[in-house]
């Protein structure tokens, strides 16, 4: 039988350690990195209403706030609120965040997105040409522009202004433009009427607000839609209010109006969320025409859930990592932390068994060398020729070598010192 040495026992011994201590922590950390996700990514991707939106504009403030902390906010362009819900649905599109009115969608129907809060109001502009409309019997067998495929004006026309009879479609025609496109048409006389939902702030709805051939038609009965959707607003309009010269619009006019939300895909890093949150506050809380100073961002949960992160961004503000450290410092900071914790749970069990472990390697190392020392006194007991004599001596000194080189705890000597005994009982035995 071949006879380990000394350096080999312990080579190996250091290697299976090292190797089961590594596979551990590789496990440990990977664990932390999955459940815990303390790294946000560098870039993620906001679906805006096309060019010219308000929420187009809002998202270039997002992506300007969001670069100061190192994150790259990628703008996607769609075609409005419905093509951006169905993209933040894919988790395959890459899109995780958007500005979202309410009527778009229900919990039921996106069960993996969740809200930050509502942000402003996104009243239901109806705007045509010529005579001011006072009832809904004005509009059939006009020609009218209700946004094109994907946006929330087609969506939430056709949900209740069709359904209560204040569109046709069977006597109006319906047409799929932009709100740049509508509002050209209308002016040059294209178009009859053209429903637009949109901020206060939109470049268009001040460009027709402020036109002298275009009026703005206030909606008949706004309680009882208020009513019959939860998710619209009544707002008032003040007479003047677009220009004060002209007198424009010329009374108080009731709009109907749904708050937009901030919509994230749950899995979206809470401190992605946090700087979010964060932006918002700097973009939506001064004071406006429909809001007070301090109203928006709101944690209120419209359609969809409010989100855990955003629920404790609104009771204690940013965790304290964040309102102390520079974004990526704290991103650090709650890395090390991260890492201590599987670190921790791997060092403290080995902590209270490594002087069992110790021992038993101790022990392990003697007991080896007894056990090598039974196999030649087996030997020796067959052996017959002298060579084969002096070939035994020269082995049990190099065994007693070993056993004299070997260290131990001091609990151990008294049975390496045996052992080299019962190596020395064996020697005169052989030399007899």
């Amino acid at each position: 039988m071949n006879i380990l040495t000394r350096e080999h026992v312990n080579r190996r011994l250091l290697v299976i350690v090292a190797i089961i201590t590594a596979a551990l922590l590789s496990i440990g950390i990977w664990l932390t990195f999955s459940l815990l996700r303390p790294t946000p990514p560098r870039s993620v991707a906001m679906a805006i209403d096309p060019e010219g939106s308000f929420s187009a504009e809002v998202g270039k403030r997002y992506r300007q706030l969001l670069a100061r902390d190192g994150i790259d906010l990628r703008l996607v362009p769609t075609a409005g609120a419905v093509e951006s819900m169905a993209r933040l649905r894919d988790p395959k599109s890459g899109v995780s965040i958007s500005i979202i009115p309410g009527g778009i969608s229900s919990q039921q129907e996106s069960l993996r997105l969740v809200s930050l809060g509502t942000l402003f109001y996104e009243p239901l502009w109806v705007f045509s040409r010529g005579e001011r409309l006072t009832n809904h019997e004005q509009l059939h067998n006009l020609r009218i522009s209700i946004g094109p495929e994907g946006s929330a004006s087609r969506a939430l026309s056709l949900e209740f202004l069709t359904r209560v009879g204040i569109i046709d479609q069977k006597s109006a025609t319906l047409l799929p433009q932009t709100p740049q496109e509508s509002a050209a048409k209308l002016l040059k006389g294209d178009i009859d009427a053209a429903i637009l939902v949109d901020a206060w702030e939109t470049p268009v709805v001040q460009q027709l607000l402020t036109a002298k051939e275009i009026n703005l038609t206030n909606i008949p009965r706004a309680d009882a839609f208020v009513a019959l959707y939860p998710y619209l607003n009544k707002l008032v309009l003040p007479a003047g209010v677009a220009n004060m010269a002209e007198n424009r619009p010329p009374t108080d006019m009731l709009l109907l109006a749904p708050k937009a939300s901030l919509v994230v895909r749950d899995d979206l890093h809470p401190s992605i969320q946090y700087l979010l949150l964060k932006a918002a506050s700097q973009i939506h809380s001064d004071p406006g025409l429909f809001r007070t100073a301090g109203q928006f961002p709101a944690p209120e949960s419209i359609e969809l859930p409010l989100s855990t992160d955003a629920r404790q961004f609104y009771k204690t503000g940013s965790p304290f990592l964040h309102r102390h450290l520079p974004f990526w410092l704290a991103v650090l900071v709650q890395q090390v932390v991260a890492l201590f914790i599987p670190v921790a749970g791997l060092l403290y069990p080995l902590l209270r068994i490594s002087p069992r472990i110790f021992l038993w390697v101790a022990s392990h190392r003697v007991y080896r060398l007894y056990s090598e020392l039974r196999l030649l006194e087996e030997e020796l007991a067959s052996a017959s020729s002298d060579k084969a004599s002096k070939d035994f001596i020269a082995r049990l000194d190099r065994l007693e070598g070993r056993a004299s080189r070997l260290w131990v705890p001091s609990s151990f000597r008294p049975q390496l010192y045996n052992l080299r005994l019962h190596i020395g009982m064996v020697r005169e035995k052989a030399q007899k």
